[in-house]
């Protein structure tokens, strides 16, 4: 039996600001936005590339906006998502590894998969982390 991860629900507190972040700075697709009347609007927005996609909205969720932490991103090249967060105005981290004494500044030195990550967050607070796995020096 196949468990797949379809759908993950972050909760924000204006949507349409969100689903402008999402879309335009994030460059997520926009699968859905439905409401019915003003206490139920659900948009499913998701990441280039990805099979698992996002739900913001009202009534989707008794989350407190901001409160979701650690949701990771995967790309196969840390540097040039970063430079594409910059270019599309996120304000990004650094890039980062853990070594013996915790969490460094830069990238991980042998860049081995899992190892070197990215942090934002989305306007709520909302805090997501990218993470390289699969580079090709």
């Amino acid at each position: 039996m196949d468990w797949k991860l379809e759908l993950v629900i972050v909760p924000v507190s204006d949507v349409d600001r969100a689903k402008k972040f999402y879309t335009d700075q994030l460059g997520f697709a926009e699968d859905v936005d439905h409401r019915v009347g003003d206490s139920f609007r659900v948009v499913q927005l998701t990441p280039p590339g990805s099979a698992c996609s996002i739900t913001i909205g009202v009534g989707v969720t008794s989350a407190t906006p901001g409160s979701y932490q650690g949701t990771h991103l995967v790309v196969t090249d840390i540097e040039a998502a970063r430079a594409e967060l910059v270019e599309r105005g996120v304000d990004v981290s650094e890039p980062f590894h853990f070594g013996a004494s915790g969490k460094q500044p830069g990238l991980s030195p042998n860049r081995a998969d899992y190892e070197t990550f990215l942090s934002f967050e989305d306007p709520d607070g909302n805090g997501w982390t990218v993470q390289e796995v699969g580079h090709q020096p």
